[in-house]
């Protein structure tokens, strides 16, 4: 099973919980249609999203984005919502009960207080927030997740790199990762993405993967934007994920006959102030696991490895950000990444879903004398960011 799928599983659960605790505690009142009406609509959008994203039929692209996205905040983060009120309602338990137990000591030998209306109060309230949770909780982050959707900032980064050549100093590169073409990256973002990268005026413009969300229909609009993007001495770009979910073979194809240096543990060299620069792409490792994707990443880094050309300076472009470890091991100086948005959702800048799923996620790394680039991305797959900005990134490399 893999882990969309066991998330699938745990997302049915949640909606069968909501359901059974808003029944449960809302015999005979109205208002537990609003807990059946939005959790037989979630089941409803869950499945012909899990449907279409299983087979690969597209057929979650046919619901409006609105509704895409209140179905996938659910899916996603219904879960998180469902631990945190057991955990507060068993918290809240053990202090009522204990409260209780305290009393009855300190009323020993009086009779018990009269009864009142308090626990049936107390179940109605229980019951009305049982089933307005789920449905205030999603339109909630939906609204808040549009309101962001269409903001990306740009980060400028210097890099101070030993062994840069001379010619090479205060040389540019603008990364775009993540451009996510597809449902949730709108045209008005991508029109503003273009014009941000071309206002930059950079030497070199990369693309780091998942030029596309999922769909190869949205790849000819998609490799359009990217040539809509060339830098002053030349663009390549590299495959992620997304790229590859629906045929990875015609992506590829595709790709490769845009015009632009699509690079699958395939090497090009540019001429930037008549010093070249070699771009050393890698493919995405489709191995499922972390210790087995690492590997695959070893592997491809080993590959590219052999493309080096002695008097070009390397940099590698690797959507998964893990392939920095063989990188450094190798002396290579520069590896840009994207892939981990930023962590997606994060507490803080070093706390969140980030540095649970990577060992690194967002900005500059350093090892020895090997840095690792991670964008954010610009683009959206997931409709919700916290603490994690969307972003193109502008590097200006430097002799350390």
């Amino acid at each position: 099973m893999n882990r969309y799928n066991a998330v699938a599983l745990v997302a049915l659960a949640v909606d069968l919980f909501w359901w059974w605790l808003a029944e449960r505690l809302n015999r005979g009142r109205g208002w537990v249609w609003l807990a059946r009406i939005f959790i037989a609509s979630q089941v409803a959008l869950f499945l012909v999203e899990f449907t279409g994203r299983s087979l690969h039929a597209g057929a979650e692209r046919n619901l409006p984005s609105a509704v895409s996205a209140f179905d996938l905040l659910w899916f996603w983060l219904g879960p998180v919502l469902t631990l945190a009120v057991l955990v507060a309602s068993g918290v809240a338990w053990a202090g009522w009960h204990l409260g209780r137990r305290n009393a009855a000591g300190g009323r020993a030998g009086l009779p018990p207080p009269p009864a009142s209306a308090g626990g049936r109060s107390r179940r109605e309230f229980l019951g009305l927030a049982a089933a307005a949770l789920p449905p205030v909780f999603t339109l909630s982050l939906t609204g808040i997740a549009f309101a962001q959707m269409e903001h990306f900032r740009v980060r400028r980064l210097v890099l101070a790199l030993p062994g840069l050549p001379r010619d090479l100093d205060g040389a540019t590169i603008a990364q775009v990762s993540d451009l996510h073409v597809g449902e949730f990256t709108s045209e008005r973002t991508l029109r503003a993405v273009v014009r941000e990268v071309n206002a930059l005026r950079a030497d070199l413009v990369v693309h780091s993967g998942d030029l596309i969300n999922a769909e190869l229909s949205d790849l000819p609009g998609a490799l359009d934007l990217a040539r809509a993007m060339p830098g002053r001495f030349g663009s390549c770009l590299i495959e992620g994920n997304h790229d590859l979910f629906e045929n990875g073979a015609e992506f590829a194809r595709q790709a490769r006959a845009s015009g632009i240096p699509f690079l699958r543990n395939e090497a090009v060299t540019l001429r930037v102030r008549g010093q070249p620069v070699q771009f050393l792409g890698i493919r995405w490792s489709e191995a499922e696991g972390t210790a087995a994707r690492d590997a695959g990443l070893a592997r491809s880094v080993r590959t590219v490895l052999a493309l080096r050309e002695p008097d070009a300076y390397p940099i590698l472009l690797a959507h998964h950000p893990h392939a920095f470890d063989p990188a450094a091991a190798a002396g290579l100086p520069l590896t840009l990444s994207g892939h981990t948005h930023g962590g997606q959702l994060m507490l803080s800048d070093h706390s969140g879903v980030g540095p649970l799923l990577f060992r690194y996620w967002s900005g500059l790394y350093a090892r020895g004398s090997s840095q690792l680039v991670v964008s954010n991305g610009v683009g959206n797959w997931f409709p919700l960011r916290v603490q994690a900005p969307a972003e193109v990134v502008h590097l200006t490399l430097r002799r350390a």
